[in-house]
């Protein structure tokens, strides 16, 4: 899979730190990391510089993968994408979402 040379020795500078990641001073910028283009998986959001969904790391999280798991099912992926896609649902849950209400017992 292709990954542009800039963004891919990111990965690889984080991996070869012993981190896993890069240190990020500030709160992490999904929008950095998530890209929409409409000849890239039908305009589906993907991990940028890669053919991989959002909606398929979610997922995965979802069933319980673990970060190690999709790094080795992804490997055009890194620490910061998985992330990049938690802080992308965080940030969705804190919008004004309806959310069923319990029924009163």
């Amino acid at each position: 899979m292709y990954m542009e040379p800039a963004y891919r020795e990111f990965c690889r500078r984080a991996q070869r730190n012993g981190q896993g990641s890069a240190k990020i001073d500030v709160a992490m910028n999904y929008r950095e990391h998530i890209e929409r283009d409409p000849s890239v998986a039908g305009g589906q959001p993907v991990l940028k510089g890669t053919r991989v969904t959002l909606r398929t790391v979610l997922a995965s999280l979802a069933e319980g993968a673990t970060t190690a798991e999709i790094l080795a099912d992804f490997p055009t992926l890194c620490d910061e994408d998985v992330r990049a896609a938690i802080a992308f649902a965080a940030t969705s849950a804190q919008e004004d979402l309806p959310v069923a209400e319990s029924p009163i017992r």
